[in-house]
């Protein structure tokens, strides 16, 4: 560990958490049937020179309120500078908090969760002794005039302690996602189905104060709202046993089909050679960093110099930004100059590591890294590139930062290090800079961190736990070690994980070998790396997970199918030199289970390998964007539907452009918001803003949000390792599939 790992959330105030109010200025029922009550939960996360960071949890206990101001006095100067999920000012010691509009509206039992940083003296900072809500002081009881909604009937499942039931994998408390999507003369409008939510839950959906449906909706989690005006505000509620519930936050708006989320470039500059550089958004994901049950993206800017590890030459700084959805900078992390840009340097990790219900932010680091609150890692003066522009000295450092504020919450060395640089494949610095990243549940209960190095010859992989503040190593894998040698050489420009065993852990499928959850060689193909994989339950007919993959070898097969748990070969192609593209899942329904393609190889595969149709036209990402459950093909910035004769254009996205030069990868792909279809996000050309589109079709498909499928969820976590992949489920999911099971899940 090192000096400058900083303090984690301490709790400063658990006995001024409290609150109560008598007066109800802003609720819902009249102001003389009004009870109003808070509780209020007060944290510093972290402190600094001249600094600190505190989030703020408002408990409504009385009755829903629709607009909420708190205010409170500081008693040692503290200042506050900056805030997030509120709009904060201060007047002298009195501070006021006003709602940011999307969280204006409380339910009985309901949270408002917002944060700030603020300047201290360093000598003292003592909590606030007081809250008020509304103008009312808070002593944390009432009893409110309207009803609650019973405790286990609420759209968003209580926190549950640290340790979960056993078998149970720990997943994000989500809210209910609403998007309103134009759609012809209507709106699509929809919303997640929780993954705890298995059976008897119905939904409502309002048009501003009407409700839209006659009677409770039992299927799918969508509705075409015909004729309703663009830009209607639509709430859902869930009805639980008859019971409706409280309402939601208000839908988001895709007037166009898609929502812009603005972001801010950092300033160019130039390399020691005179070289000027501009950034580009690049790389995209997404977490829940503030608890409020909503997704921040977090976004890597790509300078317009940045290079392929077989490049020489400076490159810019690269950065990592955090934006909520309406666009607003939580913060920004600068690697620094000992950090080289390119697709196979910076892969980071958004995943709540420590069950705190808040998401972190994991990557590799070294000296000069600026965190988002300003604490520089290391030196802030060493320059290690050397007049190639690589760096190839140094220390190498792992840092996991605060979803809230950026500040760097832990830093332990890099492992593996790099050691001798031509023990990787190569003296100028190439291979030993190969880095992939991923989450994986290695305990089956709780996430891991995982970071590697290597593939084309030594390959390592630590898997690092983040409890208490503190990262802690679990396993190192290195390829080296005795028994391990079939590893080397088999891993992939990208990785995935699954349960591959079925024991209810994950694994890691490091491209042609896959590593245990306890860190040792499940098994290992020996047909080498390659650029493209994909693994889920591609044949349902078949128990467990496959393994689809293409070989960058020309004396290996060109691609192949294998059984998840053990390795062996279901089927392969002849080799035919370096296959560097290939796509599998279920595209089209003439054949039963997923198909497969790829560059090197004629026609689409069925799931035992025989050539049955045409090959799309495109061999990249998929997306499921229309009402059926066979998936479609994004590429580039378009979404198409395949058909034996031709593929139909879905999506062709406006003003967008896409990443990674000739891989055409959006900035991120998943199921973020709305039903269980994907969202596709592309930076605009100009990149000023990320541009969400969401699908305007109607489906009859009711599914939970695939967000709390375990493996779908680490996939999207992962999706922006180096040649970046779409996610897969753990469950088949396709044309004629069965009602995948109930994920074995506990929420934060």
């Amino acid at each position: 560990m090192h000096p400058f790992t900083p303090r984690r959330r301490t709790a400063l105030l658990a006995a001024a958490s409290a609150a109560t109010l008598l007066a109800g200025a802003l609720t819902t029922v009249t102001a003389a049937a009004a009870a109003t009550g808070c509780r209020v939960d007060y944290r510093i996360t972290n402190q600094w020179g001249g600094g600190f960071g505190a989030d703020v949890t408002v408990t409504n206990l009385g009755d829903p309120v629709n607009g909420w101001t708190l205010t409170w006095s500081y008693t040692a100067g503290q200042q506050v500078t900056q805030a997030w999920n509120a709009t904060v000012s201060q007047s002298g010691a009195q501070v006021t908090a006003r709602d940011a509009g999307y969280n204006a509206a409380i339910g009985t039992g309901g949270t408002a969760t917002f944060g700030f940083n603020a300047s201290w003296n360093d000598t003292s900072n003592p909590a606030p002794t007081s809250f008020a809500l509304n103008g009312a002081t808070c002593t944390g009881a009432t009893t409110p005039t309207s009803a609650p909604p019973p405790t286990s009937a609420s759209p968003t499942p209580t926190p549950t302690t640290t340790t979960p039931p056993a078998g149970a994998k720990q997943m994000e408390k989500l809210d209910r996602g609403l998007v309103s999507v134009r759609s012809g003369s209507g709106n699509l409008v929809s919303w997640r189905l929780l993954g705890t939510e298995t059976s008897g839950v119905t939904f409502n959906l309002y048009r501003g104060g009407t409700r839209v449906n006659g009677t409770p909706i039992t299927g799918a989690t969508s509705w075409l709202d015909s004729g309703a005006a663009a830009g209607s505000a639509y709430t859902v509620r869930a009805v639980v046993n008859g019971a409706e519930q409280a309402a939601s936050a208000p839908a988001l708006q895709f007037p166009n089909g898609y929502l812009d989320v603005p972001i801010q470039a950092p300033p160019g500059g130039t390399t020691p050679t005179g070289e000027t550089y501009t950034y580009s958004a690049n790389d995209a994901s997404v977490g829940d960093l503030d608890g409020d049950g909503r997704y921040e993206f977090v976004l890597k800017w790509d300078p317009s110099n940045s290079k392929d590890n077989s490049q020489s030459g400076y490159t810019g700084n690269v950065y990592l930004d955090a934006y909520t959805l309406t666009g607003a900078r939580l913060w920004r992390v600068d690697l620094g100059r000992n950090i080289r840009a390119g697709a196979h340097y910076t892969q980071f990790q958004v995943y709540d590591y420590d069950g705190d219900g808040d998401a972190e932010v994991a990557a590799k680091t070294a000296d000069g890294t600026r965190s988002g609150t300003g604490q520089v890692i290391g030196s802030s003066s060493a320059d290690h590139r050397n007049s190639s522009g690589y760096v190839l000295a140094g220390p190498e450092y792992l840092t996991m930062f605060d979803g809230r504020t950026g500040a760097a919450l832990s830093t332990v060395d890099y492992d593996p290090p790099r050691g001798t640089v031509s023990s990787w494949g190569d003296s100028y610095g190439n291979r030993v800079d190969r880095f992939l990243a991923a989450t994986a549940y290695l305990d089956g209960q709780r996430p891991s961190l995982i970071m590697a190095r290597g593939y084309y010859t030594r390959a390592v992989i630590a898997a690092w736990d983040f409890r208490d503040g503190t990262l802690r190593k679990r396993w190192t894998f290195d390829s080296n070690a005795s028994g391990n040698g079939a590893a080397a050489g088999q891993g992939n420009h990208n990785l995935s994980v699954a349960d591959g065993d079925g024991d209810g852990r994950q694994e890691i499928v490091y491209g042609a070998a896959t590593i245990d959850d306890n860190g040792r060689l499940l098994w290992s193909t020996g047909n080498g790396h390659g650029d493209a994989m994909h693994v889920g339950d591609l044949d349902p007919a078949r128990a467990g997970l496959e393994v689809f993959k293409v070989d960058e070898d020309g004396s290996k097969p060109s691609s192949w199918m294998a059984d998840a748990r053990t390795g062996q070969l279901l089927w392969q192609t002849a080799p035919n030199g370096d296959n560097g593209r290939g796509v599998s899942d279920d595209v089209w329904a003439g054949s039963p289970g997923a198909e497969s393609w790829s560059s090197a190889v004629d026609g689409l595969l069925n799931t035992r390998g025989q050539n049955v149709g045409r090959k799309p036209s495109s061999a990249n990402f998929l997306a499921w964007w229309d009402g059926d459950p066979v998936r479609e093909l994004l590429d580039g910035t378009r979404i198409d539907k395949y058909g034996t004769g031709g593929d139909t254009r879905l999506l062709t996205g406006s003003g967008v452009a896409s990443n990674n030069g000739t891989k055409s990868t959006p900035a991120l792909s998943g199921d973020i918001l709305g039903d269980w279809r994907e969202e596709g996000v592309w930076r605009t050309a100009d990149s000023t803003a990320l541009r969400i589109y969401s699908t305007p079709t109607p489906t009859g498909v009711r599914l939970p949000t695939l967000m709390h499928d375990p493996q779908y969820r680490v996939a999207v976590a992962w999706q922006n390792t180096a040649y970046n992949q779409p996610p897969h489920p753990g469950f088949h999911l396709g044309d004629g599939m069965s009602t995948p099971p109930a994920p074995n899940i506990y929420l934060r």
